[in-house]
């Protein structure tokens, strides 16, 4: 067992740098400014991101699947303001976190126990959510729960994101062939919550979230983010830090960039700015006499499909995702690399 283990670790490690140096083109990564490298020595697996609504230069991070139901807010100098743990829940496989609002309108954090590494064993999956703390402090809050299926079957998600215009939560599935999933109209605690696909997205997406003005939305992989102009059209590919396990991003407070972070234990989180359509609405000069310099499909249904107009299929954000069957093979053996991974730490 220690030689078979010994040799996929091996393999594992020459499987990530050909991928590097496959899958990661010059115009696709990105150093990034160091914005804080994360302290706190429990946190060794950052699986989710977000910025504080109430609180300016904090973010909320957690653990994946190797911790306590709790997370922490993290100030932009390393250190743990304050950890919150959910009390009567199992973190059994923490993936995303966001923010949104409560049913009293108030700031709320959920958080996404929707990972599945076993692709599609779990016959539910799980969201919490609580209230926001308006002081940093150490507590022990009773979250919400809600219970969540989706219409076409279980599968891995490792992105939870909120429509800041609508309160909606959206799940992107981490597959080949992902796809977005919407909320029903409304989350109820009592009963199943049915995610329904509403459009195709791309291979392995770890993590996604929204603008603060909603015009926007990023979801990313591991080597590449892609923006798209809510609800779905892709605008744009942003270049991605090369991190030892990129996982999360969070869109910065102020709408101007992006903020990848990374499992790993004094893991550091990076902003890339954001140019050109891949910024929010509300940070770009207008355009033309309409005032906006993207076409609004809301009311499309193809945007629902996630079909493109043909000036699309040469977007940037289309070729963050094509790098044709090799990138596929190296991509599917990275997968497994990680999840033999998360399998290790729990069987440990």
């Amino acid at each position: 067992m220690n030689g078979a283990s010994g040799w996929l670790r091996r393999s594992g490690a020459l499987t990530v740098a050909a991928a590097l140096a496959v899958a990661v083109p010059a115009s696709a990564a990105a150093d990034g400014d160091v914005l804080f490298t994360i302290k706190d020595e429990r946190i060794t697996e950052s699986s989710g991101l977000v910025a504080s609504e109430q609180h300016p230069d904090v973010y909320w991070t957690h653990n994946d699947s190797s911790d306590a139901p709790r997370v922490y807010a993290i100030a932009k100098d390393g250190s743990t303001k304050a950890t919150i743990t959910l009390s009567g829940v199992d973190a059994r496989d923490w993936e995303a976190i966001t923010i949104g609002k409560d049913d009293a309108g108030k700031p709320a954090i959920f958080v996404g126990d929707i990972g599945d590494n076993l692709h599609g064993k779990w016959p539910e999956v799980w969201i919490y959510r609580f209230e926001e703390p308006r002081t940093l402090a150490d507590a022990t809050v009773k979250a919400t729960k809600f219970r969540v299926k989706y219409d076409d079957g279980p599968r891995d998600a490792e992105a939870l994101l909120t429509d800041p215009r609508t309160n909606k939560l959206y799940i992107a599935s981490k597959e080949l062939d992902g796809g977005l999933y919407e909320q029903p109209e409304r989350l109820t605690p009592g009963g199943i919550n049915t995610f329904k696909r509403i459009a195709p997205v791309g291979s392995t997406v770890t993590d996604g979230a929204f603008s603060p003005d909603g015009s926007r939305f990023v979801l990313r992989a591991y080597f590449s983010a892609t923006v798209y102009s809510a609800p779905g059209k892709e605008v744009g590919g942003v270049a991605v830090p090369i991190q030892r396990q990129g996982e999360s991003v969070a869109w910065a407070r102020d709408g101007k960039a992006l903020l990848f972070g990374s499992e790993g234990k004094n893991s550091q989180v990076r902003r890339v700015d954001l140019k050109d359509d891949t910024r929010p609405d509300s940070i770009r000069p207008a355009t033309g006499g309409s005032g906006s310099t993207g076409t609004d499909r809301s009311t499309d249904p193809s945007a629902a499909r996630g079909e493109k107009s043909g000036s699309d299929s040469d977007s940037a954000a289309h070729k963050t995702k094509t790098y044709g069957p090799g990138l596929l093979a190296v991509a599917g053996l990275v997968l497994l690399f990680v999840a033999y991974r998360k399998l290790r730490t729990r069987k440990s």
